[in-house]
């Protein structure tokens, strides 16, 4: 396997769901998010590891993403929480893959296709826009909408769902912003149920409102980036533990490489792309098989972003490449604190001696955790550890 890896502890992703599963009710579903590879994580390694804590659901955005789950022989409700090309839908209801759906162009698409396969009552969720701008139909509509699915005679209404735009903020501003699209939400839901219709599951909250708003949960909750390791931006670990609801988060990836070179540096010479760093002193920089194909970004150089080489910090110098970048790591090579093939830890789990998470590295770099993970290329190897094991009962619900 290429020295540069990214080590998913399946220990700390079931830890994870357990910790979210806390905040539930007894009969509340659990849809966990896996789509983009399940925030770079792996998605079907995931996906069986949340299956096996308990999760009832599972998301992806892309069709193909669906299908990559039902190859790995992955049975469980699958919800497509982005819109696909009317090339995709037909793959979609075969795989039996959950639309969200919103006008009634949509829904025909999904109604021939359901009814070319043979296909009766297939289940679509009802994509209701409460403020976040994206899919969705007004809250006013939903019941027409609604009408619009029972009257093919193909599909139903499996449930129904809206997404939250700040939940993740605490300022008095944003929360009452979350609580105006849940009474929209509940306006929707009671249009769906004028026209005779059973909406379904209920869901609308992310990461954030699952463990700040637990008044919101209705019949199921999505969460996506806490099951991973990192908190929901404002709702942080010092917030819920202020709050008197403490959630224990553990990382779930820990980026690694190694030294692969360690090359002396005398006064005057300059490292990489642009000479954007010459050394001020005679000092040894080591080589890392690692750079932006890899997901380790080329501006992470100009925001400071250090490595872990046994435990011990050190920075970046000059530009990151395609394939490689390089650290100044002064006399310790010299000294043998530092040798040709040492691991290094660019940030993860502490077990792991990572200096840093995820999160520190998108805190220093204006971005969020969630684009972090995500952006760790295909070509990085995901070694996964930690056993699974089945840790209470699945749902026995089969609506989808």
């Amino acid at each position: 396997m290429r020295g540069t890896r990214a080590v998913i502890h399946l220990d700390n992703l079931q830890n994870n769901i357990l910790e979210i599963k806390k905040f539930l009710a007894p009969k509340t579903k659990l849809c966990v998010a896996v789509k983009a590879n399940a925030y770079g994580h792996g998605a079907v390694e995931c996906a069986r590891t949340a299956l096996a804590c308990g999760a009832d659901f599972l998301a992806v955005a892309a069709v193909d993403e669906g299908l990559e789950l039902r190859k790995a022989r992955i049975k469980a409700p699958v919800l497509l929480l982005s819109l696909c090309s009317p090339d995709e839908v037909d793959a979609a209801v075969r795989n039996n893959l959950t639309p969200l759906v919103f006008d009634e162009e949509y829904i025909s698409l999904f109604a021939e296709a359901a009814g070319a396969a043979g296909k009766k009552s297939y289940p679509v969720h009802l994509a209701v826009d409460t403020g976040m701008g994206r899919i969705g139909c007004e809250p006013h509509e939903a019941g027409k909408i609604a009408r619009a699915v029972a009257d093919t005679g193909a599909l139903c209404v499996g449930g129904i769902c809206t997404h939250f735009a700040v939940s993740d903020e605490v300022s008095t501003k944003s929360r009452d912003f979350t609580g105006t699209q849940f009474r929209l939400f509940e306006q929707a839901i009671k249009s769906v149920e004028a026209q005779g219709i059973d909406p379904g599951i209920r869901h609308c909250c992310n990461s954030a409102a699952t463990i700040d708003h637990p008044e919101f949960h209705l019949d199921m909750v999505r969460p996506g980036i806490i099951v991973y390791g990192y908190y929901a931006e404002e709702i942080s670990k010092e917030y819920l533990e202020k709050k008197g609801t403490p959630l224990n988060l553990k990382p779930v990836m820990t980026l690694q490489t190694v030294v692969s070179a360690v090359r002396h540096f005398e006064e005057g010479k300059s490292a990489g792309y642009g000479r954007t760093w010459t050394a001020g002193v005679p000092t040894d920089i080591a080589v890392l098989p690692i750079g932006y194909g890899d997901g380790w970004a080329r501006r992470f150089a100009l925001n400071g972003i250090p490595v872990s080489i046994n435990g011990k910090e050190y920075p970046v110098r000059g530009r990151i490449c395609m394939d490689q970048c390089m650290v100044d790591v002064g006399s310790d090579a010299a000294n043998g604190i530092v040798r040709r093939w040492d691991k290094v830890i660019l940030f993860g789990a502490k077990e792991d001696g990572a200096l840093q998470t995820a999160d520190d590295v998108a805190k220093l770099t204006g971005t969020i955790s969630y684009e972090i993970t995500s952006c760790i290329t295909s070509r990085v190897p995901r070694e996964f550890i930690g056993g699974r094991q089945d840790t209470g009962p699945r749902n026995k619900d089969k609506r989808a």
